[in-house]
């Protein structure tokens, strides 16, 4: 692995800042003071071809691989946390799966669509009695003749409510684990869906996060994602591309929160401690980098990535903590005011050691996948 970036990526990563820095980063404290969601951006992006980072040109999107999508979040992120996260989301989990999985039939249906931005995409998997054992997923798809009838309720959906389609996970089996498992294309206007609770969270403010209901939705059979009863590779394989996307997210919000603590401290008489702080944030934050692109070239090169998606996205979002606090901590008291960027840094940070698979699960997926390959 050639640990600099290609021209190409260069490239493209500067045209990312550029975008983020002049469009998405002018509304980022706005956006999260008053919890809306960041239209400026999202419509900036779209117009710029940013939402379909990862699809074909084929079908409308930029053909670009997982590295460029990582540089993509980490740039919108160091900008504005809200912004990446729904961006992310729409990029990995809520557009890959079709890509990924999807018939010709379905992929020339959908993939322009959200290539372009005309649609938003979600992923509705977590459940309210699930949590992070998402096998146990208890919404039903019941097959009527050439449909099925979805029945359930989903819980901290990212873009609920913008969404203009749901990758819905939902039980079509007998077994009550992962095998009775079948993955849907679920539009938004579908009868019967609707949008439940809206959440206040502590961070990621300008993201919607909600409930997403589902009564006697129905449901083409040709809107179903690989076979009846393997829905459940499809939600793990996107989550592993996802937590890439979440490295990126990390990666930005911590180097945001540096560049702010060494701007802090450039102004004020500085103590050594001070300068030894700033100097072990900077170092954990390169060595997160360096791991996180790893992931996303091996995601690039097609080898396999889960582990080391897996150890990007538990040490990359546990740096992102540290390091936002370090950086709060360093700044001090301007740093606890209400609306400072070092106090939304640190909020934002948290809830990426939460989503996409909590770090308790990484680890647990990273030591099976070490047992497993003796």
């Amino acid at each position: 692995m050639d640990l600099e970036l290609a021209p190409h990526h260069q490239a493209f990563r500067a045209s990312m800042r550029e975008f983020a820095q002049g469009v998405v980063e002018p509304h980022a404290a706005e956006v999260d003071r008053d919890h809306r969601f960041p239209e400026e951006a999202v419509a900036g992006a779209r117009e710029a071809g940013l939402m379909g980072v990862l699809i074909p040109r084929e079908y409308g999107g930029a053909g670009l691989d997982a590295i460029a999508f990582t540089l993509c979040i980490e740039e919108l992120a160091q900008a504005c946390a809200s912004t990446a996260v729904i961006i992310d989301v729409h990029t990995s989990v809520g557009s890959e799966p079709i890509l990924l999985f999807g018939t010709d039939e379905q992929k020339r249906q959908w993939l322009p669509r959200l290539a372009s931005g005309e649609l938003l995409g979600a992923f509705a998997l977590t459940e309210p009695a699930s949590g992070s054992d998402a096998a146990s997923l208890k919404t039903s798809a019941r097959r009527v003749g050439e449909d099925y009838v979805l029945n359930g309720t989903k819980v901290f959906i990212t873009n609920i409510g913008q969404a203009g389609i749901y990758i819905v996970f939902a039980r079509t089996g007998a077994d009550e684990r992962a095998s009775g498992v079948s993955a849907f294309i679920v539009p938004a206007e579908s009868n019967g869906l609707r949008v439940g609770q809206v959440f206040k969270k502590m961070g990621l403010n300008g993201s919607p996060t909600g409930e997403l209901v589902l009564e006697d939705v129905v449901v083409p059979a040709a809107n179903r994602l690989a076979a009846d009863g393997k829905g459940f590779p499809v939600a793990m394989r996107a989550l592993d591309s996802g937590r890439i996307g979440i490295s990126g997210q990390a990666l930005g919000i911590a180097q945001a929160a540096v560049d702010q603590a060494r701007d802090v401290l450039a102004a004020r008489p500085r103590e050594q401690g001070d300068d030894f702080a700033l100097a072990e944030m900077a170092t954990r934050l390169e060595s997160a980098r360096l791991l996180a692109y790893r992931a996303a070239w091996l995601c690039a090169s097609h080898r396999p990535f889960t582990r080391i998606a897996s150890m990007a996205k538990l040490h990359c979002t546990d740096t992102a903590m540290d390091i936002a606090l370090g950086a709060l901590q360093l700044a001090g008291e301007e740093g606890a005011i209400a609306g400072s960027p070092f106090e939304r840094h640190m909020r934002d940070a948290k809830a990426l050691q939460i989503y996409e698979g909590t770090n308790q699960v990484q680890r647990v997926v990273i030591s099976r996948d070490l047992v497993n390959a003796r």
